[in-house]
């Protein structure tokens, strides 16, 4: 099972890794409502290193970006969820709207990014490049979602409320 760390008890955990030879991949996302496009994913990420580090957007970056009625589960919910997946040895909630400063602090080996990317269209290229990190595009292509996910969920709701309620 994977751990959930504060930024600065990572940052050290990542230090004693790389002083033992270690390679550091990071993955990040919202992970909200877990799917079989989040495992493939971080199952990718974690092959490009020995160790995988996963930052979750906390609730309130989450709504901004999903919208009012996100997260569904809350970021402590998300990082454990995320954190016991086989693939994940480090968790760090963060809250900024990129996650660059985190990035810059951890100097990964690899950043990893979904299909919906290239590595030319990844927000923290520069900020990897600048430091000689690598980016990788990992994960199946890009047809699962959380958003997908709800819009189904929700008219079976309503219909099994009628069926219930009628």
């Amino acid at each position: 099972m994977g751990e959930i760390l504060d930024r600065a008890a990572l940052a050290e955990r990542v230090r004693q890794d790389r002083a033992r030879g270690l390679k550091i991949a990071f993955a990040n996302g919202a992970f909200d409502l877990l799917h079989v496009g989040h495992i493939r994913y971080l199952e990718g990420a974690k092959r490009e290193a020995d160790r995988l580090v996963v930052a979750i957007n906390n609730d309130q970056s989450v709504r901004g970006l999903k919208g009012p009625n996100r997260p569904i589960l809350a970021e402590n919910d998300r990082a454990e969820l995320v954190a016991a997946l086989r693939a994940v040895d480090y968790v760090v909630v963060f809250d900024e709207p990129t996650v660059a400063a985190l990035i810059e602090l951890l100097k990964p080996d690899v950043h990893c990014k979904g299909t919906d990317y290239t590595v030319d269209t990844v927000p923290e290229r520069d900020t990897v490049r600048a430091y000689g990190g690598r980016i990788a595009i990992v994960g199946d292509p890009k047809d699962h979602s959380t958003t997908d996910l709800l819009s189904r969920l929700k008219p079976q709701a309503l219909s099994e409320r009628k069926r219930v309620e009628g």
